[in-house]
């Protein structure tokens, strides 16, 4: 295990590795290290060649100190003799720093059979399913691959014939500068505000497009109905994968269906950069209930013939298993009190507006 502090180093490397995830870039690492994480790059290796890699971000809660590895650690899953010697080397980590839990919830494909010995593993070694989930379980994938003619031909008629609709009413799609970022953070606004969905403040998402555009790797697009911004996203890209991490729209001009065209001309950009695969980032636990309050965003998703992958979510490792108790008890109550205020400070707004 080899700690790393060098942007190019670490980059490098990480994208030996399959499925090399964003979240473990060194422009993750740094972003949150500017809100309150602490980034700590470990690298394993076997003489030149590349076998393992974890971004560690650790945070103080007061006396509390927690460790995340977001979407990693990144490696070979179905490797189990790898899989222990990088779990092992993680919980020697998470002693030494005295941290109340180790989180992590790498891309671990619950629907295989390899993915089933490695929570096998995960459980044997004592850690446990989280009570909290940071990022989206589950997940919808597009593969790339194919050229574009076969990419539309796999989408539903349906969303053919929008994105087709889209263009005809006039709808356009463009790559766009910094100097929109309010404007993303305005529609971002909103539609948290019609969709029930908490957001960050924001200088928190100005840091993010700061960070990502000057890294290369990310790529802002905005529709328009005759100069008229209806919606927005962030496209972010690292290695052969792009993401939908953010995405933002107006009521305004839904007729003209602007985020089927929208989400078409990512798809077009992430191949441009000669990405293979789109995340389109979020899906349902389950797809056996369509009130599921994600149902909406899967049916949106798998419209433009996207896959369904079901992962095994977030595992913690807990040095102290009495403390971890404690916390996990208390922890989803703090956060439900931090979502009342929230909520009453939004309605508040709505009053005054």
């Amino acid at each position: 295990m080899i700690k790393i502090t060098d942007e190019a180093i670490w980059d490098a490397a990480l994208l030996e590795l399959p499925a090399a995830h964003i979240l473990q870039s060194w422009t993750w690492g740094a972003l949150k290290s500017r809100h309150g994480w602490r980034a700590i790059r470990y690298f394993w290796r076997d003489g030149s060649r590349s076998l393992a890699a974890a971004q560690v971000l650790v945070q103080k809660r007061g006396r509390l100190c927690l460790g995340y590895v977001p979407k990693g650690p990144i490696l070979d899953w179905s490797n189990l003799p790898l899989v222990d010697r990088v779990l092992n080397n993680l919980e020697v980590f998470a002693r030494q720093e005295g941290l109340l839990l180790l989180k992590l919830d790498p891309d671990v494909r619950t629907d295989t059979r390899s993915g089933q010995a490695v929570l096998q593993l995960l459980q044997q070694r004592k850690w446990r399913a989280s009570f909290e989930q940071i990022q989206f379980r589950n997940t919808m994938m597009l593969d790339l691959t194919p050229d574009l003619d076969q990419l539309m031909e796999g989408m539903k008629p349906k969303w053919r014939y929008n994105v087709r609709l889209a263009v005809r009413k006039g709808v356009t799609v463009r790559a766009v500068g910094e100097e929109h970022f309010p404007l993303f953070y305005r529609l971002y606004a909103e539609t948290a505000r019609r969709d029930n969905f908490i957001i960050r403040e924001e200088p928190y998402y100005l840091d993010v497009w700061q960070h990502f555009a000057r890294a290369g790797q990310l790529v802002p697009l905005l529709a328009e109905v005759e100069d008229e911004p209806v919606a927005m996203l962030m496209l972010f890209h690292f290695g052969q994968y792009a993401w939908y991490l953010y995405g933002a729209s107006r009521s305004l001009h839904r007729e003209f269906m602007p985020n089927h065209l929208l989400q078409w001309e990512a798809i077009r950009k992430a191949k441009e950069l000669g990405c293979t695969a789109y995340d389109l980032w979020g899906a349902p636990d389950t797809l056996d209930d369509e009130q599921d309050g994600m149902w909406g965003v899967y049916r949106f998703k798998v419209g433009f013939g996207a896959e369904f992958v079901p992962h095994i979510g977030a595992y913690d490792y807990a040095p102290n298993p009495l403390l971890y108790r404690i916390y996990a008890f208390l922890r989803p109550r703090l956060v439900e009190l931090a979502q009342r205020r929230y909520w009453t400070q939004m309605a508040n707004q709505r009053v005054s507006e």
